[in-house]
């Protein structure tokens, strides 16, 4: 039988190439996306939800300015037009002034976008983004209504995520994308899911998978099996040549003969090395999605720009990540111990890895 994870010769030279810009990458760090976590409250639910998100935080939202005293120290060191910034949480929308962020963002010259659940998103307030200068959304449309309705908790959830869709694919200026949790209620799905969403206006489709954190950690409806993971490969590989809409897995997890063929490049967890995030409480991380035990400062008591540039040497250096399944792994060199949202903080092991699943 022939094993679909034996690297082929060819991509083994790419992965080695690529390798070598990884480590030059991680040593240069440009800060190319910021993300802001602006808030942790939310309009919904949701059963995989890895933040601790409510209707009515307890954590209050930063005040704009604390932000924005951050990205005038980025511009004053880097053109801001390198850095995209990227509003998440909780949910940004049920921020009142993100309109006059937008307009004081775009003014210090940075581009800006934000990740929504789309519930709150109307006509009137997505014109409003627009003109204070959004220029990328990702929306999650999780399957279809029975499916998404029972991800997010919410039953009106699925059409509100709907109409928040079809105002924004009949924006021309704008770079979106839709993003879905794949799972065991929408499974099977996935192949009329792909046709509705074609036939919505979709042209940008991204797949994740959960990973066992949060509210995640326990529910077994989240998580594939390693066989349905493997279909998952073939059903996106497949759908990237038909190209009737552009579909890609997410940025987690090292692939092998996958790589290159399910999303665009090759693996590269850029956390700590083209990320950043300023978390609501004003510490200094990553990715917003890795473990807050990974924090490297905080904004109110350190200078953001050189705690980017002095710290974050354990998302640099991964070579603490070769233990456990990793150590004596064959593909470790081009995986570097897979995603830092599989760690809960740097003395432990990796807790999953798509390799072996498709193994």
């Amino acid at each position: 039988m022939l094993d679909k994870q034996k690297i082929s010769f060819k991509k083994k030279l790419a992965l080695n190439l690529h390798k070598k810009y990884v480590e030059i990458q991680s040593e240069l760090h440009e800060l190319k996306y910021l993300f802001w976590e602006c808030t942790l409250r939310c309009n919904l639910n949701c059963l995989h939800c890895g933040s601790d998100c409510h209707k009515e935080s307890q954590v209050k939202d930063m005040p704009l300015d604390d932000f924005l005293k951050i990205t005038e120290q980025i511009s004053k060191n880097q053109n801001p037009n390198k850095t995209m910034i990227v509003l998440t949480g909780g949910e940004p929308l049920l921020r009142k002034d993100l309109e006059e962020f937008g307009e004081r963002i775009t003014r210090q010259g940075f581009p800006w976008g934000m990740v929504t659940n789309g519930y709150a998103l109307t006509e009137e307030r997505f014109k409003n983004l627009i003109n204070a200068g959004l220029g990328s959304i990702t929306v999650s449309l999780d399957g279809f209504q029975e499916a998404h309705n029972w991800l997010r908790n919410n039953r009106n959830s699925f059409q509100r995520a709907i109409n928040a869709i079809k105002i924004i694919v009949n924006q021309p200026n704008i770079e979106y994308d839709i993003v879905s949790c794949v799972n065991q209620k929408n499974f099977d799905d996935l192949k009329k899911f792909k046709h509705f969403l074609i036939d919505t206006g979709v042209k940008n489709w991204r797949i994740f998978t959960i990973f066992p954190t949060g509210r995640a950690k326990t529910n077994t409806f989240l998580k594939i099996s390693n066989q349905q993971f493997s279909e998952l490969m073939e059903f996106i590989k497949k759908s990237r040549k038909e190209k009737q809409i552009n579909v890609s897995y997410s940025c987690e997890g090292f692939l092998g003969n996958y790589e290159n063929e399910v999303r665009d490049g090759y693996y590269f967890c850029f956390a700590g090395v083209h990320i950043g995030s300023v978390l609501v409480d004003g510490s200094i991380s990553a990715c917003p999605n890795i473990n807050r035990s990974f924090i490297q400062g905080n904004i109110y008591k350190d200078y953001f720009w050189d705690v980017w540039n002095t710290k974050f040497d354990v998302m640099r250096n991964r070579d603490w990540t070769k233990k456990g399944i990793c150590k004596n792994c064959e593909v470790y060199k081009w995986c570097r111990g897979n995603g830092l949202h599989l760690y809960e903080n740097a003395e432990s092991e990796v807790q999953m890895c798509h390799y072996n699943m498709l193994k």
